[in-house]
């Protein structure tokens, strides 16, 4: 915007510019300009349609709790931006976001917070051990809820017709990690751990069943907490049978720190966990003990092909917006509001009642590929990302279905 100042502007301007304080008159007023352009406002008769989200974005994990809540707020932005009508009307979309610190009780909590406020639909959780006792919440209002990132198998086999899951779950994620111990890292000696929450227990008990069923000997199973910082008994314990490998049912915050501890004893281990380890914090959690391709993870999703370029560019945005690169599930929370925006449209209502029947026959074209629900509502054809980490970056090994 380009100003025309008089004299006696400029002459005050290069006063303060000295640090002297201006006691002359005031100066005359620029020239008129036209104005900039305000946000044009949502049209009166315009419906408010809610989007509550929940994540623990205070404790141990807050890192991912706010990369989820980060992909709701921009799915909510573009979604405004777009100015999409359901029905006859235009639709401005609102995120209730609340913290369930990780904690059940919290969860519920929240939870019930949200059904209180009326949401159309809800986003998250984004732990398993959350998600399951909140769903119980959700499902008696009958409000959709989209899971981004909880992989327990029980969340989609309660039978409730409100919960939908965007990514693989724990009998995929589990399942391959311990047939790719067996199969690929030619583990002789294969040990399990896992923090005994909801996701922890359930990933760690797919991986021992599918090492199992490879032929694979799992010679102990120790356990943990997700708020623990000494692991050396259970790790000298483990160390005295030899393993080659070494899974971990956890999340990163508990990880990283296990990972030094498995350096200081001198355990010469593969070190492999499920989606909960598999973030670009993990490095900076674990240090110098992240190793050269020591970790092998997977995360319970993942595109390949057309897709790739899209999300690339996506998580580039994300990136300028936030500041900070995706930790891992972003993408997947953006697709899940999209996916209750998709069926609100097709359904021509918010109302969960009416919108929800259309939630169970969507079929979207997301950043993070093709979403369609089976019967229980949980993704088709979900896609499994294995990683390792090289030069401190996690770096991809393959796609995998």
């Amino acid at each position: 915007m380009q100003l025309k100042w008089t004299a006696v502007a400029l002459a005050a301007l290069a006063l303060v510019a000295c640090g002297k304080k201006e006691e002359a008159a005031a100066p005359a007023a620029p020239a008129p300009t036209a104005a900039a352009p305000a946000p044009a406002a949502p049209p009166a008769d315009a419906i408010v349609v809610k989007i509550g989200h929940v994540a623990p974005t205070s404790g141990a994990i807050a890192h991912l709790g706010k990369d989820n809540e980060f992909g709701a707020r921009m799915a909510i932005e573009d979604l405004n931006a777009k100015g999409i009508k359901i029905g006859d009307k235009v639709a401005k979309f609102e995120l209730l976001a609340e913290d369930d610190a990780a904690d059940p009780k919290q969860g519920t909590a929240v939870a019930q917070k949200l059904v209180d406020s009326k949401v159309n639909g809800v986003v998250g959780h984004l732990n398993s051990g959350t998600t399951i006792p909140a769903s119980k919440l959700y499902s008696d209002a009958n409000i959709p809820q989209v899971s981004p990132s909880a992989t327990n198998p029980k969340y989609t086999r309660q039978g409730f017709k409100t919960t939908f899951r965007v990514v693989a779950d724990d009998t995929q994620l589990g399942g391959t990690l311990g047939k790719y111990a067996v199969e690929q890292l030619k583990g002789k000696k294969i040990a399990v751990i896992d923090d005994r929450t909801a996701y922890g227990q359930g990933v760690a008990e797919e991986f021992e069943k599918a090492v199992k069923a490879a032929g694979g000997t799992v010679v102990g199973h120790e356990f943990t907490t997700d708020k623990s910082t000494d692991f050396n008994a259970i790790l000298t314990k483990l160390k005295g049978a030899q393993p080659d490998v070494l899974f971990f049912g956890g999340m990163d915050a508990v990880g990283g720190p296990m990972l030094k501890q498995v350096k200081q004893l001198g355990m010469n281990v593969k070190f492999m966990g499920g989606d909960g380890l598999c973030t670009g914090e993990l490095a900076k959690l674990a240090g110098d003990a992240i190793g050269e391709d020591m970790v092998v993870c997977a995360e319970a999703g993942g595109v390949d092909g057309d897709f790739k370029a899209p999300l690339d560019a996506w998580k580039a945005k994300f990136k300028e917006k936030n500041g900070v690169e995706v930790q891992i599930y972003a993408p997947y929370v953006y697709d899940a509001v999209n996916v209750l925006a998709a069926a609100m449209q097709k359904a021509g209502s918010a109302d969960p009642e009416k919108y929800l029947p259309e939630v169970s026959k969507v079929e979207y074209k997301g950043l993070t590929g093709p979403i369609a629900f089976d019967e229980k509502g949980d993704i088709k054809n979900g896609a499994l990302t294995l990683y390792t980490y090289k030069n401190g970056a996690r770096t991809q090994i393959a796609v995998v279905r």
